[in-house]
């Protein structure tokens, strides 16, 4: 009888915590907005990208995402906000390759570490480049403008919106692969460097897609090569550069990453809720009109491919001697 009482009593106790450690958990997300911050200013792609995937999440989570803009130093100024940010789920990173990959290795003093701070959650997107020219550049494809610029390094003048800019770096990155030099000419933005290359005033630029599609449509520019690694649906035409140079790829990207330290059930639950939003019809259709292709993968292969990037482009960084504005 005494065992008996015993096991119970056991029992009963068992039954008490389970109930009440049932009653104390709390759903993810429940009563409380989230904020998606976006270390840049508004109207941009990547703020156009987030207001898109924030919608959506309010909808499917029942609870408000907020874009909450932080632009400033590079990146920096934003991420830094999430990065000491409680690591409840509440706070989350919309960011860039220009803000993730390179931001180290161009910046001194950055308070935080990419990989060390932050817990990636899912790749969104890619927003493909193409390198333009100008119609009166004597080249119709990658392999000839590589010749011509070994009959004539330094002589080639390509556009990009700043140094340290993703076509800045796009173009070291060629350079480098390609054994060749051409000269790097910056803009405070994409629009003033596009407008150099078609006044002829510079003969190249890394732009991206929907930049470029119309002038490469009419003629007045030439699509010599795509920066992904293949063919891109929206210009069947114009083949990847790494077909003629191999190892190259240089697109823009974007993901969403959580402060260090957020639990790996939340930080599942955000990545399942945000591949639904990048699996909606209607998502696929937003970004295709801004010229971004839908990323998705697990977490674990963002974080891989987080890694690989900010290996690759600190190395052309630091060997092409980078310097932002």
């Amino acid at each position: 009888m005494h065992r008996l009482s015993l096991i119970k009593v056991l029992f009963a106790g068992l039954a008490f915590a389970l109930f009440h450690t049932a009653g104390m958990a709390q759903p993810y997300p429940t009563a409380k907005p989230i904020r998606l911050i976006a270390p840049t200013g508004p109207g941009g792609s990547l703020d156009t990208m987030a207001r898109i995937v924030a919608l959506k999440l309010t909808q499917l989570t029942g609870q408000q995402v907020v874009v909450d803009n932080r632009p400033g130093a590079g990146g920096i100024i934003g991420a830094g906000a999430v990065a000491r940010a409680a690591p409840d789920g509440y706070t989350l990173l919309v960011a860039s390759n220009g803000n993730l990959a390179t931001t180290k290795a161009l910046f001194k003093n950055v308070p935080y570490d990419v990989v060390k701070d932050f817990v990636p959650v899912v790749l969104v997107a890619y927003n493909p480049y193409v390198l333009v020219a100008n119609p009166s550049l004597p080249v119709k494809n990658m392999a000839g403008l590589i010749k011509l610029a070994k009959e004539k390094p330094g002589q080639i003048n390509v556009a990009s919106s700043g140094n340290g800019s993703t076509p800045h770096l796009a173009l070291e990155l060629l350079n480098s692969l390609a054994g060749i030099k051409m000269l790097h000419v910056p803009y405070k933005t994409s629009a003033a460097g596009l407008t150099s290359v078609l006044s002829g005033e510079t003969s190249l630029m890394f732009t991206g897609i929907v930049s470029g599609l119309p002038f490469i449509a009419n003629g007045r520019l030439r699509g010599l090569g795509v920066a992904s690694e293949q063919t891109l649906a929206t210009l069947p035409d114009t083949p990847a550069i790494a077909d003629t140079v191999a190892g190259f790829g240089a697109d823009n990207w974007a993901g969403i990453l959580m402060p260090a330290g957020t639990p790996q059930p939340i930080v599942n639950q955000m990545h399942d809720y945000i591949i639904k939003v990048l699996q909606m019809p209607d998502v696929r259709e937003s970004f295709q009109r801004q010229g971004l292709e839908i990323a998705g993968g697990t977490a674990q292969e963002f974080g891989t491919f987080l890694q690989s990037e900010i290996l690759k482009w600190t190395k052309v960084i630091n060997e092409a001697n980078v310097r932002p504005d």
